[in-house]
Order: structure tokens, then sequence, then C-alpha cells
């Protein structure tokens, strides 16, 4: 198994698939993170706002980059749909199942780097910024929390991605349906019902990162929630992967 996660590992990181990605999430956080600090001091002059609430949100733009960890663990597995070489990595490996451990394993892996790597901007982000426009931060035991919180979405999200790689085995439907989930049909069942919501896989993640909401689900529930999640993919990809022609889309 040593051999095969070594593989896979260095497939990861073929290609400009991973730094495409950070350089998307970081992107997108980081702007998001500015217009926090930019508009923290006058929020904060008119008594709508605290150093330590603004603090929180800088913090909290980073959990953003779940969402390229999910798309990077999607494209780790479909890419090889995509040109065929699956039914040779399957020869390799030693076998189906192997593989798929083996891809879960170096996704979730890579998922944490892209944690860490939000963690330490969103970091950096909360010390550097505020004194731009005039007041400091105000780093708290919260705030810690919600980085801790984004780490964490790193981490499920990129096995997440993978598992619905090898359930539709097709790289621009998977890497649509994670995007599609994300930003739209989640999001928008959490309009119309919000605790029914609560129970899905983005709205989970978001009570992770302490996104605050009333009707979102305590943080060991959302991790129990998540996990049966990952636990019901992997089932169904095991099953499908074992019970269709491994070139069979």
């Amino acid at each position: 198994m040593r051999n095969v996660l070594a593989g896979e590992w260095m497939k990861a990181w073929t290609g400009r698939t991973w730094l495409i990605l950070a350089t998307a999430g970081i992107f997108m956080s980081l702007l998001t993170s500015f217009g926090y600090a930019s508009t923290g001091d006058e929020a904060i002059a008119l008594g709508k706002s605290t150093a330590a609430a603004v603090t929180d949100d800088m913090a909290q733009a980073w959990m953003m980059t779940f969402l390229m960890s999910a798309v990077f663990g999607a494209i780790l597995v479909t890419r090889e749909y995509s040109t065929g070489a699956i039914a040779r990595s399957v020869l390799l490996s030693g076998g189906r199942l192997r593989l798929l451990s083996a891809k879960a394993l170096v996704a979730t892996a890579v998922g944490l780097l892209n944690g860490v790597l939000a963690a330490a901007l969103a970091v950096l982000c909360a010390f550097t910024l505020p004194g731009h426009f005039g007041y400091d931060g105000d780093w708290t035991g919260h705030t810690t929390r919600i980085v801790f919180g984004v780490v964490t979405v790193n981490v499920i999200a990129a096995p997440w991605g993978a598992l619905l790689g090898w359930i539709l085995r097709n790289q621009l439907a998977t890497v649509l349906t994670v995007i599609a989930l994300t930003l739209l049909v989640e999001p928008g069942l959490q309009e119309l019902a919000p605790k029914v919501a609560a129970y899905l896989p983005t709205i989970a993640m978001s009570s992770v990162y302490l996104d605050g909401k009333p009707e979102l689900l305590s943080v060991p529930l959302a991790l129990l929630v998540l996990a049966g999640w990952l636990a019901a993919a992997g089932t169904a990809a095991r099953q499908l992967l074992l019970s269709r022609d491994v070139l069979q889309g």
C-alpha cells in the first residue's frame, strides 16, 4: 500500500491543478477578508461591531478554501477517467479498493495542507490588515476555534470531492456538482428549510467553522453528520466501483 500511496501522492502534484485551485481560493478569501478589514473601522466607530467581531469575520473568510479542496479531490479521481488511465491505475495499485483508499487518503492529506495554508494566511490577515485602516485586530479564543474549523472543513471536503468523483466518474459533471451543491443548491435549501438544510454537507461544514446562524447544528453533531455523509458516499463509491466495469461511465 505504501507504493500505491507514493504513486498517488506524485500524481496529486502533477500539473498545476493544486496551484490553480489554491490561488483561486486565496484570492477569493483575501478579497473578502480585505473587505471586512476595510469597513471594520467605521463599523467599530459607529458601535455596530467590535474589533473582535471584525477579526472573527476576517478569519472566517478563509472557509472559502474548502470548495477548492473539494474540487481538487474530485479532479484527483476523475482526470484518470477523462484520460483513460484509470484501468492502468487499478492494475498497478493491485485492486480497485486499494486505489479508492489511496486516492481518498491522498486527497485528505492535500486537504490538510490546503487548510493549514488557509489558517496561516487567516492569522496573517488578522494581524496585519486592521493596522492599515487605523485600528488593531482582537484575536480571541473564538477566532482560534474558527481557524481550526477552517482547517477541519478543508480536510473533510477533499475526500468528499474524491468520493463524488468515484460515483460520477466524469470530471466536468463532478466539478459542476461540487460547485452547484456548495454555492447554489444547499444555500438555497437553507433559505427554504433551514432546520432541514442544517444536515446537508455544506451547511454542516458552516457549523464547524462557527458561522453563527442560530439554526445550525452544534459542532459535535455537525461532525457526526459529516462523518455520515462521508460514510454514505464511501459506501456508494465502493459498490459502484466493484459492480461496474472500471471504464464504464
